[in-house]
């Protein structure tokens, strides 16, 4: 199943010479990479839903703690940690 995961923006960086804004994003306590080219008015700070790779929409911080534990209670965080496990040994995740 495709999930957005919620997660809040750690930092901000503009990549391929300024054409791309990207963010460090903290999902629980792992850190991904994710595209904010759909949504270029999020800051350090922000939550934001996470889609294979893109933010898709802000939100605030208690609906994103209410879906991060929905998604903890239900196992689908699993795969989250797996996938994170999965690019440390040289592998490619789609979060």
């Amino acid at each position: 199943m495709c999930l957005a995961i919620p997660g809040k923006i750690k930092s901000i960086e503009y990549q391929y010479n300024g054409l791309v804004k990207m963010a460090q994003v903290v999902f629980g306590g792992i850190t991904k990479q994710a595209s904010l080219e759909m949504l270029p008015d999020a800051e350090v700070g922000d939550y934001v839903l996470v889609h294979v790779g893109v933010a898709i929409s802000k939100i605030d911080e208690d609906e994103a703690k209410k879906t991060f534990e929905y998604l903890k209670e239900i196992g689908e965080l699993d795969e989250l940690v797996e996938s994170s496990q999965i690019e440390r040994d040289g592998g490619s995740c789609a979060l």
